[in-house]
């Protein structure tokens, strides 16, 4: 009945409608564009820069959103790019939460020494801004995919291990908990079996509302040369590039800027349905 009531609650939530919609679009958008595509999203044609758009004037073949500065075709760097956007956000947002779970589970589950030093390390870290911390770590490691996601994780993992140990904190004094110590369950299969499926419906809210977050930031690392780097398509990057033809071709920028947001929104609309329907007490 629980999961039938959630479902009906989901049903009704127009932000999760929305947002689900959306997202599920782009999703399948960045998974077939390989197959869709008709232009080389890398290479340059100089002869066709900053083309306006036509739109389906000329069907699937034309420049449907214009070129960019480069001749390159705005609409196939797109989709190509937001195959990378999607990429990055999901593997970080899960090896986070990944990390993040188990530092709070056994932060929130141990408490004493191992609690004070875990959450220490991550008060620490929160009192850097996350841009600059950011910055520092692919200053030291490099520009590219694999760095970028490890950024993205270690910037990330905090959140995680805050809600879950301050659920876990909660859960563990619970009676039902006590009764499977006196029987001589484990630590392990506690956490496991019993506290971690009382946790589940936080990690999934939590990772479903930062999933455009982390696409923000790639964009904003890649914006500033520190991400995806040329001639691999970014929406970050598209947006730098094109900074200069604001006035006389601002649809270069537009594009971008526009996948960017209902992106972003999207997930922020899904997660936020989804907090309301599985955890109605932090409805706003």
């Amino acid at each position: 009945m629980k999961k039938h009531q959630t479902l009906r609650r989901l049903l009704r939530n127009k932000f999760f409608i929305i947002g689900f919609s959306l997202s599920v679009i782009v999703v399948i958008l960045s998974i077939i564009s390989p197959a869709i595509v008709v232009f080389d999203p890398e290479q340059p044609d100089l002869s066709n820069r900053l083309l306006e758009p036509d739109w389906f004037s000329k069907g699937w073949h034309g420049h449907i959103l214009g070129t960019d500065g480069m001749g390159q075709d705005i609409f196939t760097r797109l989709l190509i790019g937001s195959r990378y956007s999607l990429i990055i956000a999901f593997s970080s947002v899960l090896l986070a939460c990944l990390l993040g779970m188990i530092v709070g589970m056994l932060a929130g589950y141990y408490g004493g020494w191992a609690d004070e030093l875990l959450m220490r390390i991550g008060d620490v870290q929160l009192s850097i801004p996350v841009m600059i911390m950011a910055i520092c770590i692919v200053a030291i490691l490099g520009a590219d995919v694999k760095n970028l996601i490890i950024v993205m994780v270690f910037t990330n993992w905090v959140q995680y291990a805050r809600v879950i140990r301050s659920n876990v904190l909660i859960i563990k004094g619970q009676e039902f908990i006590s009764a499977s110590r006196v029987l001589g369950a484990s630590d392990m299969w506690i956490m496991v079996r019993q506290i971690f499926p009382n946790v589940l419906n936080s990690v999934i809210i939590l990772c479903s509302q930062q999933v455009g977050y982390t696409i923000l930031l790639e964009s904003s690392m890649s914006f500033l040369g520190l991400g995806v780097q040329p001639p691999t398509p970014s929406w970050g990057m598209m947006i730098a590039d094109s900074r200069s033809y604001m006035q006389i071709a601002p649809w270069t920028v537009l594009a971008p800027g526009f996948a960017l947001m209902v992106t972003a929104l999207s997930f922020n609309f899904m997660g936020d349905g989804l907090r309301d329907a599985l955890d109605p007490k932090m409805k706003a």
